[in-house]
């Protein structure tokens, strides 16, 4: 017999804030971090304001050795380890899953190359470790004392919503009872704007830097960088009910697929991303009409919006289906998170979904497709059934079916 795998603990470091009070408070009047980049004219970023991974550690040595990305991780699976009210004999046992990316933050190590010459006097003797993909895991392990099966993935924008699904795999399939997972990322370093710039992937038509992040909508022309972390608990359901523990939500399906395209656009059509939907709502035992809400991947670009508005409209507004649910972006208020972005986008709509408010797809104004209901404005949820949707560069897509509790 299969577990039910459900969500006890949430820790999740945002733009919007660091806990679910402050996240509902500045979606409710309607706040952003979006900003100006620096030396990056015309470009916008959002930033989490005023982090200091001290605040949640203590003095730790080997802070040192964590990128951004990483730090929020760390910080965010505190969070999560002390809303969950685990006892330390219970983390020890417990799994970890974490969704990474590369750290572009080259030159606050390298910030003087001459003649192919890397060293420099200033340079940490360990100084790879901020570079190695499995840190984020290594520092939540040694801080938590987590001893149990552990991944680290790394499927670009679809790496944290893919380390959430496979812990819950775990859980459901019996390997494990208890998981910690999520991810952290951040690109918001020269490097990392100088890698997006290149690509072509980022707002880049200036103007106010509330009005740059605008999924779905027709005057799209790219996405903003932004960053964060957040780390859930998962066990299985009979474990939580046994130590009386606050369940958040069920995981109820997980669907991944690659497309096999090209290295960076979405396959135009989303027949892969669509089968990754399709796999969740199946696992899920859930039908399309039974879906209320989804959080769309809704990055701002031109080609994954395209995409997603089409797989929206096959699965969940076709002639078969008797209900409509509605659909929000969460990059619209965060800008996009990279390898964090589904776990922080989950973490954000835990947060607001427990006082019923649906966070609106911002500057949505033109919508480029008219059978699809947007969220428009901040309204209130009554449903329970979530679809949560994550694609990446290389072709990733991964999806999510969770039921609130």
């Amino acid at each position: 017999m299969k577990n039910r795998v459900v969500i006890t603990g949430c820790g999740c470091i945002s733009s919007l804030g660091n806990t679910p009070e402050s996240i509902r408070d500045t979606v409710s009047m309607g706040e952003v971090a979006f900003a100006p980049a620096q030396d990056f004219e015309g470009y916008i970023v959002c930033p989490v304001s005023s982090f200091d991974l001290t605040t949640y550690t203590g003095r730790w040595k080997n802070k040192k050795y964590l990128a951004r990305g990483a730090q929020f991780a760390l910080a965010a699976a505190i969070m999560a380890a002390k809303n969950s009210e685990l006892a330390p004999e219970q983390l020890e046992q417990a799994g970890l899953f974490i969704g990474v990316g590369p750290n572009f933050d080259i030159s606050a190590d390298f910030h003087s190359m001459q003649n192919g010459e890397l060293d420099n006097p200033d340079l940490a003797a360990l100084w790879m470790l901020k570079y190695l993909p499995n840190t984020a895991a290594s520092a939540i392990s040694q801080f938590l004392h987590i001893h149990g099966e552990n991944s680290t993935v790394g499927t670009a924008c679809s790496a944290s919503t893919q380390a959430i699904g496979e812990a819950f795999r775990k859980i459901k399939d019996g390997y494990t009872t208890i998981a910690f997972a999520g991810g952290g990322d951040s690109r918001i370093s020269q490097g990392g704007l100088l890698a997006y710039k290149k690509a072509q992937a980022l707002w880049s038509k200036g103007g106010h830097p509330y009005a740059a992040s605008r999924p779905f909508d027709a005057a799209r022309s790219g996405f903003v960088a932004g960053e964060g972390g957040a780390i859930f608990v998962l066990e299985s359901l009979e474990h939580a009910q046994a130590r009386d523990a606050h369940i958040l939500a069920e995981i109820c399906g997980y669907g991944a697929t690659m497309d096999a395209h090209t290295m960076t656009a979405p396959h135009p059509e989303g027949m892969y991303a669509e089968k990754a939907v399709r796999a969740a709502l199946t696992e899920a035992n859930m039908h399309p009409e039974e879906i209320e809400l989804i959080a769309a991947h809704g990055t701002s670009t031109l080609l994954n919006d395209q995409m997603e508005a089409a797989l929206l409209e096959r699965i969940f507004y076709s002639d078969e289906t008797i209900s409509s649910p509605k659909v929000t972006a969460i990059k619209s208020w965060i800008g996009h998170c990279s390898a964090a972005s589904g776990a922080v986008e989950l973490g954000i709509l835990l947060a607001t979904l427990e006082q019923k408010q649906v966070p609106h797809v911002r500057n949505l104004t033109t919508p480029c497709s008219s059978n699809i209901e947007f969220v428009t404005e901040n309204s209130i949820s009554s449903g329970t059934n979530i679809i949560l949707e994550s694609f990446g560069f290389g072709g990733q897509n991964s999806a999510l079916a969770l039921r609130l509790w």
